[in-house]
């Protein structure tokens, strides 16, 4: 059980330090805090005995640079600790399944080093691959496809 609260404790400590807002709970940092050890046993125990159900997320209207608004989900720091627990353990399950030229959303990997790859490809071959993905399936020749 100890090793288990440790893996809450850890993805706490990477919640945090990403900040963020309190969720629908109205629950900020500061407030989490004040009972840290229960709140994480709690997590935990909802978690390992199957039972863990995630709170609704609070809805935000963020402001469009283009103007306008988009909605986004704020969950609250119990829920972003428990999917930071349950990211751990799938990240470490299937790592090693990626290619080596996989670049989104893997660990110390970024699209900074996926245009490095790139740059130095570029002086390697005699050929690039130009790709806009938005719009991708709704423009490419279907007929071309397997």
């Amino acid at each position: 059980m100890a090793q288990s609260t440790s893996k809450s404790f850890e993805a706490y400590k990477r919640v945090k330090a990403n900040k963020g807002s309190a969720g629908i709970d109205g629950m900020g940092f500061e407030k989490f805090e004040e009972r840290l050890n229960n709140n994480l046993y709690k997590i935990w125990n909802r978690m390992s005995s199957g039972s863990y159900f995630p709170s609704p997320v609070m809805a935000v209207e963020i402001p469009k640079k283009s103007g306008g608004t988009r909605r986004l989900g704020v969950p609250t720091i119990a829920d972003r600790i428990a999917q930071m627990v349950a990211r751990a353990y799938v990240e470490r399950a299937v790592e090693t399944m990626f290619c080596e030229d996989s670049y989104g959303y893997r660990p110390h990997k970024s699209a900074v080093d996926a245009f490095e790859k790139t740059r130095k490809r570029c002086w390697k071959y005699d050929y690039v691959i130009e790709l806009d993905v938005k719009g991708l399936f709704d423009n490419i020749d279907h007929e071309l496809l397997p």
